[in-house]
């Protein structure tokens, strides 16, 4: 793992939002700071079985547990929590496949502020209504034919909010890595041996970038793996490439969170110095990591909260007997879903 100092530059340009400053150490511990109050310290849990499978002592950070379903609440809380109440009373806006929105729209009505969420047509239900509830107005559009981003920006300039994309924005990165920050402090209350491997699902990039952030500081020596779906698997072939590649028009997934086109611009700035490889896993492998956790963890995971089991559970990873912390990072799945998987 090449250290992230390696490219000193304090900011990016981004293609479509200009100058963005690249987060440290720094932000990620003062976001610590910042959040603690309106997210919960998720628990790792152990599986014995498990350990037997990876040959290695494994422990899963539950942020299927978290506040609104997944980890997204962390850097949704602290971006708005970083505005002035000025900026958040004219709003917020995001785009988002189901959780960042659901996770801004939590903390925005947490915060009294208006969100706008814009999501594709074929989210999950349960996600496009976990937003709703929460008191949100979603602007739904068609992925195959309609961008996002474009969206977000037409919102932007007609309300004169604030937007915070689920990636390519600091603030979110610096909540994000969060995580690791808080799974490494309950690690070391039970070992004292250094950490091995960092395991991360990876849609956009943003969790694993924000944990790169704190594991390049508190224990460099640590590799780091993002995981995706197969037919998005961006960051694997960006990671060979050496530049942001986009996922087939067409592809399909039942991970739904993970449907990113491309590596946010941002993330990708820090994970394709940071990370150590990725590598991705296909749908019937999530659904069979998704059984492991309801047999042997007792929790349920979503899909795209789970392909980092999976990628265990399907050796697609040597841990080398190394300690390993592994991310499921949501557990918002649909109940249809989830019934053809337990069939």
């Amino acid at each position: 793992m090449l250290a992230l100092h390696a490219n000193p530059s304090p900011s990016i340009r981004h293609s479509l939002l200009g100058e963005i400053k690249v987060p440290v150490f720094h932000d990620v511990e003062q976001a610590a700071q910042r959040i603690r109050d309106h997210i919960r310290r998720t628990p790792l849990l152990r599986s014995p079985v498990l350990d037997e499978i990876a040959g290695a002592r494994i422990w899963l950070k539950a942020e299927n547990l978290q506040v609104t379903g997944s980890f997204k609440a962390r850097g949704a809380f602290n971006a708005l929590l970083s505005m002035s109440p000025e900026q958040r009373s004219r709003g917020v806006i995001a785009y988002s496949t189901g959780n960042h929105g659901q996770a801004i729209a939590w903390a925005a009505k947490q915060l009294n502020t208006k969100a706008s969420i814009v999501m594709p047509s074929d989210a999950p239900k349960n996600k496009i209504l976990g937003a709703l509830k929460q008191g949100a107005e979603v602007r739904q559009y068609d992925r195959r034919h309609e961008s996002r981003e474009a969206i977000g920006m037409q919102l932007l300039a007609e309300t004169g909010g604030t937007l915070i994309p689920p990636g390519d924005h600091p603030d979110v990165l610096a909540g994000q890595g969060t995580v690791i920050l808080e799974a490494i402090a309950d690690l070391q209350r039970e070992t004292q041996e250094g950490l091995g491997n960092f395991i991360t699902p990876c849609g956009g990039g943003g969790l694993a970038a924000g944990s790169s952030l704190v594991l390049n500081a508190l224990s460099p020596s640590t590799r780091i793996f993002a995981v995706e779906p197969a037919g998005f698997d961006d960051t694997v072939r960006s990671l060979a490439s050496g530049r942001r590649e986009s996922n087939a028009a067409g592809s399909q997934s039942i991970c739904d969170a993970l449907q990113a086109v491309t590596p946010a611009e941002l993330p990708y700035e820090i994970n394709r110095r940071a990370l150590t490889g990725a590598v991705a896993v296909c749908d019937a492998e999530v659904a069979a990591a998704i059984r492991f956790a309801l047999e042997q963890l007792h929790v349920l995971v979503e899909p795209g909260g789970c392909v980092a089991l999976a990628a265990i559970l399907a050796g697609k990873l040597a841990l080398h007997g190394g300690n390993t912390i592994l991310v499921l990072s949501g557990g918002n799945i649909d109940m249809p879903v989830l019934e053809t998987m337990l069939r």
